[in-house]
């Protein structure tokens, strides 16, 4: 009988986080610090007019780019965000989420074997799409003295003739770390120079604490090379809803849109009426949701400092990522002991690259609450550690 499996996808590794969430369910009193989700519901305004769009009959196919309305709402937030004009209709495309995003701009732009290049620790997904877009992933490990933002060196390392493509992983999933607009110049005439694309995945960009986000797209020659990546999930508290989009030039969108349209025909109808509610007047929520995700964040810096963990200081996304190495274990062991002993979930920071070994990720999307009794239960286990 003839194999029934792609090799390729049986050759694919299972991400590092699921089987955490599949023990911590399982356990009594257990605290779960592991899901890169808002822990506020979608706001009420946003929910009321996916109601209505129920209740109006609103559940047809949209066009395959999304409806006309959110992506001009689209165009108008991303030119007040990044001072970058994109034409709704042409150079905009609705996805089922950023990791559709990811996956389609990929296939659009690769042909088999040419490189992506991926900095690492990142989002566990860019792996396995460059693969499944027949690319040959080319790892750029991060270092937490550079507070893991991309250098030109490391990036001139990385380019070979066979270069097609960056993934710009900013604000990072699982580090925190941002590119401030410096960051990116430095890089900027190295991308161009080699002619490369960048797949700037921004979709925390709603959630920086030192400056606001800076894009590489507002940079002088930077858009018509650039697939911008963004969506509802983490800005707006939206992660079911299953909506996120792309901006790229036309030619690239066009084939993106193509894919979609074969694989998904359109996002999900409610929830596009529903965010074209959340871009318009969700700005007050996203504040809110901001504020309250710096104060659990400075707590948790300072409860590394006075526990003697040693973690640099995020300024994006909602995660932290504390170094573990002084302890001796793998991430993995460090976590599962720590799951086992104290009932709290936390993913070991390989799950994101190998170079994400010695760290934990933390998320703060959680309540205060949560958080304080967690970090009591970590200041518990570390102290126990060192007297062993």
């Amino acid at each position: 009988m003839t194999k029934p499996l792609s090799d390729k996808v049986l050759n694919l590794k299972p991400s590092g986080i699921r089987k955490f969430f599949d023990i911590v369910h399982e356990m009594k009193d257990a605290i779960s610090l592991g899901v890169g989700e808002p822990d506020f519901d979608t706001p009420w305004h946003v929910r009321d007019e996916g109601i209505y769009a129920l209740e109006k009959g609103k559940t047809f196919y949209t066009s395959n780019a999304g409806l006309k309305e959110l992506r001009e709402e689209i165009s108008k937030k991303v030119n007040e965000t990044r001072n970058v004009s994109y034409d709704p209709n042409g150079e905009i495309l609705v996805t089922v989420g950023g990791s559709e995003a990811i996956d389609i701009g990929l296939r659009a732009i690769i042909n088999e074997g040419d490189e992506v290049i991926i900095p690492e620790p990142s989002y566990v997904s860019y792996t396995p799409c460059a693969i499944l877009a027949d690319a040959k992933p080319v790892i750029i490990p991060l270092r937490a003295e550079n507070e893991f933002r991309l250098t030109p060196d490391e990036l001139k390392a990385a380019i070979t003739n066979k270069t097609k493509a960056l993934i710009l992983p900013y604000p990072n999933n699982p580090t925190g770390a941002i590119m401030e607009k410096k960051d990116l110049e430095a890089i900027r005439d190295i991308i161009v120079e080699n002619d490369l694309y960048v797949l700037s995945d921004e979709i925390y960009s709603a959630l920086t604490y030192k400056e606001k986000h800076f894009s590489i797209v507002s940079l002088p020659n930077m858009k018509e090379r650039t697939i911008l990546i963004d969506g509802f999930s983490k800005a707006y508290a939206m992660t079911g809803w299953r909506l996120g989009y792309a901006c790229a030039p036309k030619e690239i969108i066009q084939q993106m849109t193509k894919i979609h349209q074969f694989a998904i025909m359109c996002a999900p109808t409610t929830s596009q009426y529903a965010a074209v509610e959340a871009i318009k007047k969700g700005d007050d929520d996203i504040k809110m949701m901001r504020n309250s995700y710096n104060q659990r964040r400075r707590f948790l810096l300072d409860s590394f400092k006075k526990m003697g963990l040693e973690c640099f200081e995020p300024y994006g996304a909602f995660y932290v990522f504390p170094c573990i190495k002084e302890f001796n274990m793998t991430s993995e062991e460090f976590a599962t002991k720590f799951l086992e002993e104290e009932h709290v979930a936390a993913i070991p920071g390989n799950a994101f690259g190998d170079s994400g070994e010695g760290y934990l990720r933390i998320s703060y999307a959680y309540s205060m609450e949560n958080l304080k009794e967690a970090i009591s239960r970590l200041d518990r286990f570390v102290q126990k550690l060192r007297k062993n």
